[in-house]
């Protein structure tokens, strides 16, 4: 028997992979993951100022080195993404199923929890996003070995339990700051194991364990610390009418349906995350089937109370902190439907449900006994829950793939080979499609930063003589610059504005701008090569080279203003500046 549910253990792990790689390979980078490619083009990997980043609101310096050293070695190839999310996953089931294995041994019943860890599509979109599968992933196998550990060190006494957990603890804290929770989880589960078994008392458990708690707990002392020093979090909202709504939109819409392979269906606004929207017939299946799970046990397990809770608890626990922190009273309740905040109770849950099976039985449970009966029963349960999860991981990848950073992403790196090829010319740094990553994220929105390690590709400067852009698909194509404002006419005849190097001039503009980065159009004669400094009346100042004779030169002028302030940096240089026009670039028609 021992054998056959190993065996059965591996097989299911088999096929969670599969599906996970599919679902991995299918998918693409998303808004997160082009934020940790820009920093790591931009910054140094081993800095401090990369690892401990604040990455809104999360520090995490173990997912900034493993994102870096990915995309260092294959810029913008999803490959390399991709093979660590399945790495990840490896390592995370294989966690769980110690974790299962060290609470119920190698009973058949060990494969009902692993079942519904492995394919609930509740874990589904903290896997395919690959920023955020950075963070979760080793926070569950981090969560499922310090669990396993403590039980462990209850058991046995050996103190290198405690050792080993909380150094695995550490490495789950590197990667997402959530993992402080852990040592509660652990505690709570090992204490409920004792009460379930009648083995030990809470005292016991502590007293036991106290060199692992004392350890996991100044970890979480200290990274608290760290996390107060990095972050500066002022997101917090006291919001608790829409925090209610969204923590009960999740049990309705998410948790719920998710415990029979729900939700089914997704739906999408680009760039949008898939949100879940289960069809009725889905959240009544999952009511009711919840209700009998409940029923059920109860009549056949005593000291499930306690477990139930702690379920229960969880459960409103591992979202509240978040929706108060993300939320306000304009948040779209679509939120709670995105399911990403949900991994870590998907593990929990199948812990405490191996927990709440080492149970003593009712006498007058008898009924429920092994049989062929029950055998068939579960089996078909468990059966048509991994196809519903399969449709629904189905239909999230149909959902998923519909990104649009994925042709813009390759469209943009053949068009930048092609320009590298043709052209010395630099290209005008530039923002890049709202729909791929929108201007919150500054300055990694920026093509510099974002196509930074591209081997083949032109320079990104603030000036160009050429300008290009890249347009809503990622094409490269020429560009003009739109006349939002324009250079009033220079006092000069037949000159505009004549600027040497003794004193700065003054271009009006036809009308004020407000703060933004702006493209101006320079057309000038110089008498000679050179250079001279461009700002806005309030913005930074920008050195542009300059050429003799009748040229053309676009600048990007961050800013804002009514006038543009140009002065000659060379000696014996003088440039006469025409009007032109200053706005944002466009594809040229």
């Amino acid at each position: 028997m021992r054998f056959t549910v190993a065996r059965a253990a591996g097989a299911l792990i088999a096929l969670h992979l599969v599906v996970r790689a599919v679902l991995a390979f299918g998918g693409y980078f998303y808004w997160d993951d082009l934020i940790l490619v820009g920093r790591a083009g931009t910054q140094g990997l081993l800095s401090p100022g990369y690892l401990f980043d604040d990455h809104d609101g999360h520090v995490m310096p173990g997912a900034f080195l493993v994102a870096g050293a990915i995309t260092r070695m294959a810029p913008l190839d999803w490959a390399g993404p991709a093979v660590s999310l399945v790495v990840l996953a490896v390592v995370a089931s294989l966690a769980l199923l110690r974790a299962l294995y060290v609470i119920l041994g190698w009973r058949p019943v060990l494969l009902v929890p692993l079942t519904f860890a492995l394919f609930t599509p509740l874990a589904l979109p903290s896997f395919a996003w690959w920023a955020a599968g950075l963070n979760a992933l080793p926070m569950l196998a981090a969560m499922a070995w310090v669990c396993a550990d403590a039980i462990l060190l209850l058991r046995t006494g050996n103190q290198r339990y405690a050792l080993s957990g909380a150094l695995v603890f550490l490495g789950g804290l590197l990667f997402f700051e959530k993992a402080a929770i852990i040592p509660f989880v652990a505690f709570t589960v090992t204490a409920l194991y004792g009460h379930v078994t009648a083995t030990a008392g809470v005292s016991q458990v502590w007293r036991r364990g106290a060199r692992l708690w004392t350890a996991t707990l100044a970890l979480t002392a200290g990274w608290v610390g760290v996390y107060l020093l990095v972050v500066d979090q002022q997101r917090w909202s006291f919001d608790l009418s829409m925090t209610w709504d969204l923590l009960r939109r999740s049990f309705t819409h998410g948790i719920v349906p998710g415990l029979v392979g729900g939700p089914w269906d997704w739906q999408r606004w680009a760039p949008a995350s898939p949100w879940a929207t289960p069809p009725v017939i889905v959240m009544v299946v999952g009511w009711v089937a919840l209700a009998a799970v409940v029923v059920v046990t109860l009549l056949r397990k005593r000291r499930l109370g306690p477990v139930w809770l702690a379920a229960l608890g969880y459960a409103v626990a591992c979202q509240v902190p978040i929706y108060l922190m993300r939320s306000s009273r304009f948040t779209a309740l679509e939120l709670a439907q995105t399911l990403r905040y949900l991994p870590d109770l998907v593990l929990v849950l199948a812990l405490l449900a191996a927990v709440g099976l080492c149970a003593p039985n009712r006498e007058r449970s008898r009924w429920l006994d092994r049989s062929p009966w029950r055998t068939l029963a579960i089996a078909c349960c468990t059966a048509l829950f991994v196809m519903s999860s399969l449709y629904s991981t189905a239909t999230f990848l149909t959902s998923w793939r519909d990104n649009p950073a994925q042709p813009y992403l390759q469209n943009a790196r053949s068009g930048l080979a092609q320009a590298h090829a043709g052209s010395d010319a630099p290209m005008l740094d530039q923002e890049v499609d709202p729909l791929v990553l929108q201007r919150v994220a500054w300055p990694e929105n920026l093509a510099s930063h974002m196509f930074a390690l591209l081997p083949e590709r032109p320079e990104f400067a603030s000036t160009t003589t050429d300008l290009r852009t890249l347009d809503s698909t990622g094409r490269l194509t020429d560009a003009q610059v739109t006349w939002v404002r324009s250079i009033r006419p220079g006092p000069e005849q037949g000159c505009g504005y004549l600027v040497q190097p003794d004193q700065p001039v003054r271009m009006p503009l036809d009308g004020p701008l407000l703060p933004a980065d702006w493209t101006v159009e320079i057309n000038y004669l110089g008498n000679s090569d050179g250079s001279m400094t461009l700002s806005l009346s309030e913005g930074e100042e920008v050195r542009v080279p300059v050429e003799p004779g009748l040229n053309r030169v676009f600048v990007r002028l961050p800013g804002a203003g009514d006038a543009i302030t140009a002065s000659a940096n060379t000696a014996a240089l003088s440039v006469c500046i025409a009007a032109g026009p200053v706005g944002f670039v466009a594809p040229a028609p």
